[in-house]
């Protein structure tokens, strides 16, 4: 199965409050858009037309919802096919979905953990190889938060790499998804991110969170980026290479002008570790 074409730079998750300045004008910190493809399938009138003329401007990536990669059902293959059509049509650069489950005799809406098992690894992997067979592409999942462990049966490292693995697929690693989990199951987080394959990460996610007062950490994309995921952001840098990384805003959207803000230290962080990786050369 070939490689999706690969994207650089720091990109954006592309919002409908986003659509109008970005009609008007494209920043150039804006190396790519991503979308979640449920969200824009059947999307048509002026709305539509915004998305197209924007998508347009840069390579787009789509990171799904839906695909329900670990649950019991049976793949929907009719949206796999609506999916393609899309895909195809937009030329979308990398698509893939949560490693995780959303659907049992329906859809649940949400992004409910797997267990950490060799049965669910087995699972899965066969789901996405089936779906890449299907879409003539490779895909790329991504590592999620989870709340609850099913299982202890594999660490989250281990289950991560085997289905990695036995699937042939790549990883979108978030790196906020990776702090979280550290700290809500208490494991370090930069001991888990050099435990992952390099050559299997075709770009990463960057995020704000939440924090109960209990002390849980929910992953909201709906604050800012704290400084310990930017320093994980660094960290991970130095230690993989410098991968494409997309900023994420889902709830309490502010300006446009304020993401690019945080889009920029984005790229200043890319800047940096590609130039002392050369001086290290």
């Amino acid at each position: 199965m070939p490689r999706q074409h690969r994207v650089t730079g720091a990109g954006l998750g592309l919002r409908r409050p986003h659509l109008g300045p970005l009609t008007d004008h494209v920043p150039d910190d804006i190396a790519f858009f991503e979308i979640a493809p449920e969200n824009w399938l059947d999307v048509g009138g002026r709305l539509g037309e915004a998305f197209e003329r924007v998508s347009a401007t840069r390579p787009l990536l789509c990171h799904g919802l839906l695909l329900n990669l670990g649950g019991p059902d049976p793949l929907d293959l009719p949206f796999i096919e609506r999916l393609a059509r899309f895909l195809a049509r937009h030329r979308v650069a990398i698509y893939g979905d949560h490693l995780s489950f959303c659907a049992s005799e329906g859809q649940l809406y949400e992004l409910l953990p797997m267990p950490f098992t060799e049965e669910a690894v087995h699972h899965v992997a066969g789901r996405i190889r089936e779906v890449q067979m299907r879409l003539e592409r490779r895909i790329a999942v991504e590592n999620p938060s989870y709340y609850v462990k099913l299982s202890d049966e594999l660490d989250e490292a281990s289950f991560i790499n085997a289905v990695l693995a036995e699937a042939d697929c790549d990883l979108l690693l978030d790196i906020n998804n990776v702090y979280v989990n550290s700290q809500n199951h208490g494991y370090d987080p930069r001991e888990f991110l050099a435990r992952l394959p390099a050559e299997r990460i075709a770009y990463a996610h960057i995020a704000g969170h939440t924090r109960d007062d209990d002390g849980l950490i929910i992953d909201t994309h709906g604050a800012p980026v704290i400084d310990p995921v930017w320093a994980l952001l660094e960290f991970a840098y130095r230690h993989f290479g410098v991968f494409p990384t997309l900023l994420e805003r889902d709830e309490r959207i502010p300006p446009l002008d304020e993401v690019l803000v945080e889009l920029r230290h984005v790229a200043a962080l890319q800047r940096r570790a590609a130039e002392d990786g050369s001086k290290a050369a």
